[in-house]
């Protein structure tokens, strides 16, 4: 029995084809055409950077400081500008702790500036904050007011921590904190704005500081101002070092008896 046999309709292959090509002729053409559109809507948009608005204390930085530091970065326009750039060129400032900056339409840009707040001086002419961090490495100003801290590289953390639990004792006993120190072996030292030298070593360094206010402090309250030195470093007690008695004083006390 012979074999119908089947026929293909030979017209229905080049129908799809051209609708094919004309869907992806109009898709390349669409995202040209959206292409375009927003590139035209970027480079519209993208005009200059007018106005800054500055936000923070301003105490130890000035706006003037922060506008210098963004003006190089300012030549391109509000869209293509770099944000991370100008908060870089910001915090580079000595003074400037942290920085924030972002975009206002149309044309602006907001600064949020926030300072170091210095509570010590760090080796010579370092300042040391609340937090820990060593600012101002090369500072013009002395800043006489503030104590003195010092230890090894990496320590002003531990340092800053230790001064201020020491600041609400040192208080309750009248006594006032030059210079703190704790040297490359961990041992601590305080020296007094009297000139006295309270000695704490690196171990028991706990107890041995309630040892000074709960019991030396007190016991030499009423000549400390005669005191070179208080040894803390020892299991129970302590030892004291006087200052020597000059001619004067020795003729005085002579006189009196």
């Amino acid at each position: 029995m012979p074999r119908a046999k089947r026929h293909r309709n030979s017209k229905s292959k080049p129908s799809e084809r051209a609708r094919a090509g004309w869907r992806a002729l109009w898709s390349v053409g669409t995202l040209i055409v959206v292409g375009v559109l927003l590139l035209a809507g970027q480079v519209w948009l993208d005009g200059p950077v007018r106005n800054l608005h500055l936000e923070g204390s301003f105490e130890r930085v000035t706006p003037v400081e922060v506008q210098g530091a963004l003006a190089a970065g300012l030549q391109r326009g509000f869209l293509s500008v770099d944000l991370a750039e100008l908060q870089a060129r910001v915090e580079a400032l000595e003074w400037v702790r942290r920085a924030q900056v972002g975009r206002r339409w149309p044309d602006t840009l907001v600064v949020k500036v926030t300072e170091h707040h210095a509570v010590a001086r760090w080796g010579d002419t370092g300042l040391v904050s609340l937090e820990g961090e060593i600012f101002a490495g090369e500072s013009r100003h002395i800043f006489p007011e503030l104590p003195h801290l010092a230890g090894p590289p990496d320590s002003q953390r531990r340092v800053v921590e230790r001064y201020l639990e020491l600041q609400q004792p040192l208080g309750a006993a009248n006594l006032v904190l030059e210079t703190l120190t704790m040297d490359e072996r961990g041992s601590w030292s305080i020296q007094l704005q009297g000139g006295q030298t309270i000695r704490i070593g690196r171990r028991e360094v706990e107890q041995r500081l309630g040892r000074f206010f709960d019991l030396a402090a007190p016991l030499l309250r009423d000549e400390f101002d005669q005191v070179s030195h208080v040894d803390m470093r020892y299991t129970n007690g302590f030892s004291v070092g006087w200052r020597p008695v000059s001619s004067a004083e020795s003729a005085a006390a002579a006189g009196g008896e």
